[in-house]
């Protein structure tokens, strides 16, 4: 089977407009959720979240391509920059074009531009609506742009499965190159969801914080006086390659994909399965297709939200047993959830833990939960030499996504 592996990172979110400045802020317990300043919120019973802040799309596209993508897709934009230049593949230098493609992942897509034009429809009548709308809010045009940036040829996928999304857009990456679908694959996952139909949405659902005084201390996952997640934004990205491709060119490897897995919960639209049955799963078939291999270390789905942090801490132990089980941990509490694109972040966050041998904290852990009783690296971040890491992402609708990464 062929082996791929992890040559470029990059990634945009609420603590920073680059890799190395986002994660020096992880590693350090800072937190990015705020009070809302992308809309005006005051209205609405959420008035908080992870926003990217000091993000000019300018800076990165042409000003009259600006207006044709969505806010997500300018994220994802910025992140897949990174970490091309990171990899430093030169589109055709190293592959053949066909032999390059790209995996977008999106929760929802252009939610912005869908509510902006839905307001234009209403007030101004059919006619006003922009040109622009349809091919900016599309959650496939996420790969889409960022093809033509790059001149990538090869297979255009894209997964929208909820807050699953970035991890599959990874996983189908894999599964491509793999099956010698392509030779690189550089994988996406971007969301920005914060606007009024999308907070004010999530909020009918009872489902995010409401501590909008304490915004800092608002996402506290595994905490026992956690009441809802907070909504983040952002972007990450990863260039995958075909390992014995990657070490002719002399690449930076920063991790081999050594296991994925997914499942269906089949249980309801938005609660999670019965004791992380599905989760559960997912877990099994990532270690199932990993072999025989010692995890050190969880990036869980850690939403803040009650059965979330309970059925994932349920999963886990039933995998690895409570005493034995992996140093777990979650940066919702820092950089918000980013739905669609938590999965990429977080695996661009764990691979440069690997790199560098620090495991980011799970901050705002004040109150233990004592149906969350494991090793959750509260509040500051532990220095631990990490070899294999695994990365979990669930969906609502049920949809599992689970990774397994390997130092080479």
């Amino acid at each position: 089977m062929r082996r791929v592996v992890v040559t470029g990172l990059g990634t945009i979110n609420s603590l920073g407009l680059d890799l190395e400045s986002s994660f020096e802020a992880i590693i350090n317990a800072k937190c990015g959720i705020e009070r809302i300043s992308n809309f005006d919120a005051s209205k609405h019973s959420v008035q908080i979240a992870g926003e990217v802040k000091g993000f000019d799309p300018k800076t990165i596209m042409d000003a009259k391509e600006v207006k044709k993508a969505d806010r997500f897709i300018q994220l994802g934009i910025k992140a897949a920059q990174e970490a091309m230049a990171d990899s430093g593949v030169k589109e055709s230098e190293f592959y053949e074009l066909e032999r390059f493609g790209i995996s977008a992942g999106s929760g929802i897509g252009g939610l912005v531009t869908i509510e902006r034009n839905s307001i234009v429809l209403e007030t101004k009548g059919p006619r006003r609506i922009s040109p622009f709308f349809i091919p900016s809010s599309l959650a496939n045009m996420l790969g889409g742009f960022i093809s033509i940036e790059h001149n990538l040829k090869g297979p255009n996928l894209a997964s929208v499965t909820a807050c699953a999304a970035g991890t599959h857009a990874i996983s189908e990456a894999c599964k491509t190159i793999i099956l010698d679908g392509a030779d690189a694959m550089l994988a996406v996952g971007a969301e920005t969801a914060i606007c009024g139909i999308g907070v004010g949405g999530f909020a009918a659902m009872k489902a995010l914080s409401t501590r909008n005084d304490d915004p800092q201390s608002a996402s506290r996952p595994f905490d026992m006086d956690r009441d809802g997640f907070v909504m983040g934004e952002g972007a990450g990205a990863l260039v995958l390659e075909e390992y014995e491709s990657a070490k002719k060119r002399g690449a930076k490897i920063y991790g081999e994909i050594v296991g994925f897995g997914e499942s269906g919960d089949a249980n309801h639209i938005t609660t999670p399965a019965p004791e992380g049955e599905g989760g559960y799963r997912a877990m099994k078939a990532a270690l199932r297709m990993a072999g025989d291999i010692k995890i050190d270390y969880i990036n869980a789905h850690g939403t803040s939200t009650k059965y979330n942090d309970m059925y994932e801490t349920m999963a886990i132990k039933k995998i690895f047993g409570k005493e034995s089980a992996p140093l777990v941990s979650s940066i919702k509490g820092q950089v918000g959830h980013c739905l669609g694109a938590a999965g990429a972040i977080e695996a661009v966050v764990c691979l440069k833990s690997m790199e560098v041998g620090v495991l980011a904290p799970t901050i705002n852990y004040d109150t233990p939960d004592p149906d969350c009783d494991l090793d959750y690296i509260p509040n500051e971040a532990r220095e631990v030499k990490t070899d294999v890491i695994m990365s979990n992402s669930f969906g609502f609708g049920g949809t599992n996504g689970v990774l397994i990464f390997k130092r080479v």
